[in-house]
């Protein structure tokens, strides 16, 4: 099978405006990300809908196309990036734009979900650690995955499920694997254009989260289980922290 890696990168983020560009030690965010994946897959291309991003990823050697303002997702992004890229890929991976610390064994984990015949889509998650804080693992903002014996997805949500009954809460992480959502996906490419034309679902609205629509309509999500952590870049306060693990290094 052909990988097409897309990294979709908006300037317009509601917490944090211009986020893909701004410096982390002499790199801009993108150019983190995209030198993290480049050569793991048959291609890798930036997708945005801002000149200022559009150059900043030309002015390093990477490759990149202009994709609309009105998307409302990071899917649908990709979507129009691959069919400006072309045909002759048979899976699409989607990268996130605020990712610089993804792991190269995170992408090859996700493209061995395509192993198994019946995956449509495949994504990652992670375990709780059993010791870890109730508000981080409660946190909303971390959604949390229902997996089947078969390592599929059958939900996904904001509030912590399943419920542990006839367990105080601060002991649910003891008595059970719960599992943090990793927001890494890879679309074969015939349902990344099916997925792409669904309209929003009733469960999609009620937990804003696109990887609902595909359930309620019956795709089938592969998950990879990694014990790798990234940190994901959403706010300034966030990008202090990720800054240090750089300095780290």
């Amino acid at each position: 099978m052909k990988f097409l890696g897309i990294i979709p990168a908006r300037y317009a983020s509601t917490r944090f405006p211009g986020k893909p560009l701004v410096d982390m030690l002499g790199k801009t965010m993108i150019q983190r990300v995209y030198e993290q994946v480049v050569g793991l897959l048959d291609d890798i291309c930036v997708a945005t809908d801002d000149q200022r991003i559009f150059d900043a990823v030309e002015s390093f050697g990477g490759k990149v196309v202009m994709t609309s303002f009105n998307h409302q997702s990071g899917t649908d992004r990709c979507f129009e990036a691959f069919t400006k890229i072309g045909e002759g890929y048979d899976v699409v991976v989607n990268i996130q734009g605020d990712e610089p610390f993804i792991k190269p064994s995170q992408i090859k984990l996700l493209q061995s979900c395509f192993e198994d015949k019946n995956t449509q889509i495949a994504t990652l998650v992670k375990p709780f650690e059993p010791d870890a804080d109730f508000d981080v693992f409660s946190n909303p903002n971390s959604p949390k995955v229902v997996l089947n014996k078969n390592m599929q997805a059958l939900y996904f949500s904001r509030s912590v499920v399943p419920y542990l009954r006839g367990k105080e809460q601060t002991e649910w992480l003891k008595n059970h694997v719960y599992y943090k959502h990793i927001g890494l996906y890879a679309y074969k490419a015939d349902v990344l254009k099916e997925i792409t034309a669904l309209p929003q679902s009733d469960l999609e609205k009620a937990e804003s989260l696109e990887q609902l629509r595909w359930l309620e309509n019956g795709y089938v999500i592969k998950v990879g289980i990694t014990n790798e952590e990234t940190i994901g870049i959403d706010t300034p306060e966030d990008l202090k922290k990720a800054l240090l693990s750089l300095n780290a290094e």
